[in-house]
């Protein structure tokens, strides 16, 4: 996409420069406080979500991994001790305030020799092709401007066999289901948002931005478009939540 191509960030029509400049305010904004939010709004259900993540990873020691849209570190840390001092994890955030608190967490809670930083952009990744055995991208595949392009780079950057993850917010199943995530969603995630992190502004575009992300299928088709094999996703909590495997031919 071109600086002056118009896309979504959230409900509105920005263009795709705007949309960029304006994601990285938000999670500025919220950097400090993100985790914390994260264990508020989810009732901690987005550590066993991560977790499941890691358990279908099939991550083990000596391999690389790259932790995208990695911010403050949860899924970085723990893909650490799984790949050993003879493995590596790159922790890598577009947002340098999200990373800055990813690298400072990780470091005081020990990990200072296979964990490395880099800030990037998901859509032209600043790696060699055939370099990491997974990917795991948490909650920020929403917030990339052209995803597609996005997908094709993480392909590009694994290695044949490799796998990535996608774990996001999703398509809940029900009507009911639905109805009460949207009340939670637009009505006491914003608020919770100016309580906690003291900026509902950010977390009433996180609600809108769950809303304007593909569905299931739609993201297992743009994975297969990008030359994945064997993609499946599995519905967490109802579908609220998806994670998306596929690998690398």
């Amino acid at each position: 996409m071109k600086a002056n191509d118009t896309t979504h960030f959230g409900y509105q029509s920005v263009t795709t420069q705007e949309k960029e400049q304006r994601v990285a305010e938000v999670f500025k904004s919220v950097a400090t406080r993100y985790d914390v939010m994260n264990d508020i709004m989810t009732g901690g259900l987005h550590r066993l979500w991560k977790r499941f993540t890691i358990e279908i990873s099939g991550v083990r020691k000596g391999h690389k991994v790259l932790d995208l849209a990695g911010g403050t570190g949860d899924l970085a840390m723990r893909y650490a001790r799984f790949v050993g001092s003879e493995g590596e994890v790159v922790l890598a955030d577009i947002n340098e305030s999200m990373l800055q608190v990813g690298r400072d967490r990780a470091i005081e809670a020990g990990f200072n020799d296979n964990i490395t930083y880099i800030q990037a952009n998901a859509e032209d990744l600043p790696f060699a092709d055939n370099t990491f055995d997974c990917i795991t991208i948490a909650f920020g595949l929403r917030d990339i401007t052209d995803k597609q392009k996005a997908l094709d780079s993480i392909s590009r950057a694994l290695k044949p066999g490799g796998r990535l993850l996608v774990l996001e917010f999703s398509k809940p199943k029900g009507k009911l289901l639905n109805k009460l995530y949207d009340t939670y969603s637009f009505q006491v995630m914003p608020t919770l948002g100016k309580l906690v992190a003291g900026n509902h502004k950010a977390y009433r575009y996180m609600a809108e931005s769950i809303r304007m992300h593909p569905d299931q299928k739609t993201i297992k088709g743009m994975m297969q478009k990008a030359s994945f094999r064997r993609v499946e996703f599995y519905n967490l909590s109802g579908g609220i939540v998806a994670v998306h495997r596929g690998f690398k031919p």
